[in-house]
């Protein structure tokens, strides 16, 4: 039999292997971090002499501290998202219909006797989420704070030397030079 409202003693095993899944996807990536004090090596940083020289480190740059990059650009659109308040409860909203109405339902959802499957659900809640975005200022907010994380990343990109840099992936710059 079962009771609604009550809190499980212990979490079903699909749920903690999701759990374990999410901690080493995100161990990964952040492990793959780069060291802080690398890229802010402020006697690393001068005007490239060309063109060709700028693309280069900017294509280096963006392979060694791809990492970095992420971290920055998202901590930029957070903060710009800080100075909208507005905009940061909607996407609050947003996250917990999706949490609610998706990621954390065990029994499929019924509407006046009509069971309602889960790609018709992913399809209403993506409808709404972007129609809420478009119609408020939300996704301009969100493309402002995209932009100058960007911003930031190209001009690091822009001016960091890449001679100190050892990449252990020369494969990586190189595919990416092509």
């Amino acid at each position: 039999m079962t009771t609604y409202g009550t809190i499980p003693t212990e979490l079903p095993q699909q749920s903690l292997s999701l759990i374990v899944q999410a901690r080493e996807f995100l161990g990964s990536g952040l492990g793959s971090r780069r060291k802080w004090e690398d890229m802010i090596n402020i006697r690393a940083l001068n005007l490239p002499p060309n063109v060709n020289e700028a693309v280069r480190r900017i294509r280096t740059n963006i392979v060694f501290f791809k990492t970095n990059y992420v971290i920055v650009v998202l901590f930029l659109l957070l903060l710009t998202l800080f100075f909208h308040p507005t905009s940061l409860v909607i996407i609050v909203v947003i996250m917990i219909v999706w949490l609610l109405q998706y990621f954390l339902r065990d029994n499929p959802l019924s509407i006046y006797g009509f069971v309602i499957d889960r790609n018709m659900i992913i399809t209403v809640l993506t409808l709404f989420t972007i129609a809420v975005f478009f119609l408020t200022d939300v996704m301009s907010n969100i493309m402002s704070g995209i932009t100058f994380g960007l911003t930031v990343v190209l001009a690091h990109g822009f001016f960091r030397t890449t001679d100190d840099l050892f990449v252990g992936d020369e494969k990586d710059i190189n595919a990416s030079q092509c």
